[in-house]
């Protein structure tokens, strides 16, 4: 069962509260007794690698690794 959060509209008291998709919180606030709104949180995304943007994941130009392809004179 996910958890949700809620949010009072009158004291903005923020609950966690778990229940099931279909299932809908009809409860009040445990703080004031006001009504509870639910607060849908973006989830993290992160992309890494190549082909997402040209200044992501990239050396910037100028710096050179050092993987001993230098050759020795």
């Amino acid at each position: 069962m996910p958890l949700y959060d809620y949010q009072c509209t009158n004291c903005k008291n923020v609950v966690e509260i778990r229940h099931g998709f279909d299932d809908v919180h009809t409860g009040a606030c445990p703080a004031c007794g006001g009504q509870m709104q639910r607060v849908f949180n973006p989830a993290p995304i992160v992309f890494k690698g190549s082909g997402f943007y040209v200044t992501d994941s990239r050396k910037p130009s100028g710096e050179s690794s050092s993987s001993g392809k230098e050759s020795a004179a």
